[in-house]
């Protein structure tokens, strides 16, 4: 039976276990460029034994940044830094994955320790930018309106898109992940609650899905054709009516199928800065196992996933090919080990400098 460290192969890659690292914002680049943190953020957890380690959203354009402390790929310049982080993660057994996105009405905040509490938008004179997004609708009450892009920035922006997937591969990264979630640019288009556009860009759902697709086909074209493909959903926004749905995940998960897309990344939320969530324990997983079993392609669950029984239970349970953790694994890097040891798992997952612990 298929558990928690069955190995999984997707195109030429092989993870050694179904343990992911979900992308986690640092806030900790200069100007874009990985930095000695994230060799050793990231580094942790590939020799705490994970089998996937997603990088966290790196920008396509500098206007696509959260704040100015986001990474980015937008120059191949910074190549080079984010190189040193994939060879690190590949050296100790764990395969590098990147997500390239674009913040869209969401960008230009402060970091979250610069404004403890919530987010909060950062001002043209404090180094901040005019943020753009699917139409002029600000996030929440504060928040600057965005400016709704028009068509020739879209076919610009899905450029900018593949030619960060480009830098990724020459990075040496081989998992790729597209940020359709949480309310940032692409999201912002999927959903009607940010998409009030009256052109080809907005209105249906096959209109609303036009944009993210393009982003999808110009990627794929330039992402290689044997290294793993996905892209992360918001799977519902968590609107009492009006908002994007797990119906319409599914359709657009077996858009993304067609397109050669390998797995969906199967989040929530984000375009609300009010939604009422019930959290608790797995709580996102009926999406990744609806996703999986309707769309036929395969998943990875995330949110408040942090036993190792719990995780084992999701891939056993096929509700998704993947468990990715966040915050457990801030906590201990070696949650894997810790998981292998719990669950009498015979394969040692710890690096040797480690394994006399």
């Amino acid at each position: 039976m298929t558990d928690l460290f069955s190995p999984l192969t997707i195109k030429k890659i092989t993870l050694r276990n179904r343990i992911g690292i979900s992308p986690m914002c640092q806030y900790s680049a200069q100007d874009g460029f990985a930095t000695d943190w994230h060799l050793a953020h990231y580094g942790a957890f590939a020799q705490g034994g994970a089998g996937l380690v997603t990088i966290e959203a790196t920008a396509v354009e500098p206007e696509g940044r959260i704040s100015p402390d986001d990474l980015g790929l937008w120059k191949d310049e910074q190549i080079g830094a984010l190189a040193s982080v994939a060879s690190f993660i590949k050296a100790q057994g764990a395969v590098p994955g990147i997500q390239i996105a674009h913040a869209g009405r969401k960008a230009s905040t402060r970091n979250p320790w610069a404004q403890p509490g919530k987010p909060a938008p950062l001002a043209k004179k404090e180094g901040g930018w005019i943020p753009k997004g699917a139409s002029a609708i600000a996030f929440d009450q504060g928040w600057p309106v965005p400016e709704e892009l028009i068509e020739d920035e879209l076919n610009t922006l899905a450029q900018a898109f593949a030619e960060t997937a480009r830098r990724a591969a020459e990075a040496g990264i081989e998992w790729l992940e597209i940020h359709m979630a949480h309310g940032y640019l692409l999201h912002s288009f999927l959903s009607p609650l940010s998409n009030k556009r009256t052109d080809d860009f907005g209105g249906g759902l096959n209109n609303r899905l036009r944009f993210p697709l393009m982003v999808a086909k110009a990627v794929r074209k330039a992402w290689p054709q044997d290294l793993p493909l996905a892209a992360r959903l918001s799977c519902t926004d968590w609107a009492s009516e009006g908002g994007w749905d797990l119906e319409s995940s599914v359709a657009l998960s077996r858009h993304l199928k067609s397109e050669s897309f390998d797995l969906i990344d199967c989040s929530s939320g984000g375009s609300l800065a009010k939604a009422e969530i019930p959290l608790g324990p797995g709580y996102q997983l009926p999406f990744s196992e609806a996703i999986r079993r309707q769309a036929q392609i395969a998943t990875a669950g995330v949110g408040m996933i942090t036993e190792p029984a719990q995780a084992d239970q999701t891939i056993r349970n096929q509700q998704a090919d993947v468990a990715l953790l966040g915050r457990a694994m801030l906590r201990n890097p070696h949650w894997p080990h810790a998981a292998a040891l719990a669950l009498h798992h015979k394969e040692p997952v710890m690096a040797p400098q480690y394994s006399r612990a």
